[in-house]
């Protein structure tokens, strides 16, 4: 991860794989982007950035699973 070491992906699961990058706008909203999935998320704070980024990749990564498992039946 490139950015805050306040704000540490490793923290969550949904990011362990995750290649995070950081910004922050000209207006100070921090950006959190997921390199491998694409997935992007905001916050005021960094770690607010990385914990909404965590949340939005775990629902990507659920909504794209091709595997059924048994809620199918």
């Amino acid at each position: 991860m490139s950015s805050d070491a306040d704000a540490d992906p490793s923290e969550y699961e949904a990011l362990e794989d995750a290649d995070v990058t950081m910004r922050e706008t000209e207006h100070g909203l921090h950006i959190a982007d997921d390199e491998v999935t694409g997935v992007s998320s905001q916050g005021q704070t960094p770690e607010e950035a990385v914990r909404n980024l965590a949340e939005a990749v775990r629902s990507y990564r659920e909504a794209t699973d091709d595997d059924p498992g048994d809620d199918w039946l």
